[in-house]
């Protein structure tokens, strides 16, 4: 029997650090999205795509949903809420191995407000016993109203992709291939070279100051007749003193960063990576929309 094919956008909201990257990667394959245990690590809507004989799937992972502090967390709440504009299917996303807050309510109320389908995602079903498990499942049968369905999967070990991939392409409509069946993400090869390094800052360094640091791309530029790619960066951080944490003791914290980033990179485009990497302080950058804009957070 000739099925036709399938294809829809679908975005993933929630509040910061529930697994929206990692489910995303998972389901890729491959690391499109930057993962950390620190929230507010996504600060773009970026697009993944997933391709099968049967379907496309364009999903959109957004940063986490939380109360602003500066223009930069206003960028990303609002890039968040504009990114459930026309998609097909909202994937909400709750971490089950913590409360369910005000946080997680408030993302399903807003995916509410949007006519399309939504699926509530009970994430981290590894890190809690099934008894406590099926005890959430029952206490937001109350909010029946907000989903279309519930399904609990661990994005980190996989576990019930297959049950979400399913309950999603049931809400998609009959459409064309958006993007070439090789493709699994549409953002350019520089923003994801300096989410790999800002990746790398997270996981090195402090509390404090990775959500003070932006990674701008210089240069990147291959050398003739070689399989080498020279790539320039700068670090930008908003303090002196995180300024000598990221360089580090006789620079090897920074050196480091650059190892780490340097395997990632050249997974990603498939050569050898010179990467130099540079440090900066611009103060406040982070309520500064001129700085914004340059760093690529486009408020048009």
């Amino acid at each position: 029997m000739n099925t036709k094919f399938k294809s829809g956008f679908v975005t993933i909201i929630g509040r910061p650090n529930v697994g929206k990257s990692t489910l995303i990667n998972k389901l890729l394959g491959e690391r499109v999205s930057i993962i950390s245990s620190k929230p507010q690590t996504t600060r773009n809507s970026i697009r993944c795509i997933y391709t099968t004989s049967e379907y496309q799937i364009v999903f959109i992972d957004t940063p986490g949903i939380h109360k602003p502090r500066h223009m930069l967390g206003e960028y990303m709440v609002k890039t968040a809420t504009e990114s459930l504009k026309g998609v097909d299917v909202v994937v909400v996303m709750f971490d089950c191995s913590a409360e369910v807050g005000p946080g997680d309510m408030y993302a399903a109320q807003v995916a509410e407000k949007v006519n399309s389908p939504v699926i509530l995602v009970l994430n981290k079903i590894d890190k809690i016993p099934k008894p406590r498990l099926e005890q959430i499942a029952a206490s937001l049968i109350m909010h029946e109203d907000y989903f279309d369905s519930i399904i609990p999967v661990s994005a980190s070990t996989g576990e019930n992709l297959d049950e979400l991939l399913k309950e999603i392409v049931k809400h998609l409509p009959e459409g064309p291939r958006y993007f070439p069946e090789d493709i699994y993400t549409d953002m350019p090869e520089k923003f994801i070279v300096s989410e790999i390094i800002r990746e790398k800052v997270l996981e090195l360094t402090s509390e404090e100051v990775p959500h003070g640091t932006a990674v701008e791309i210089t240069s990147m530029k291959e050398r003739e007749n070689k399989d080498l790619m020279d790539i320039a960066a700068t670090i930008y951080c908003e303090k002196e003193s995180h300024k000598a944490i990221i360089i580090g003791k006789q620079g090897r914290m920074l050196k480091e960063i650059g190892v780490r980033s340097r395997v990632d990179i050249e997974n990603l485009l498939h050569c050898r990576i010179n990467l130099q990497l540079w440090v900066k302080v611009r103060r406040n950058w982070r309520d500064s929309r001129s700085a914004l804009k340059n760093f690529g957070y486009n408020w048009e």
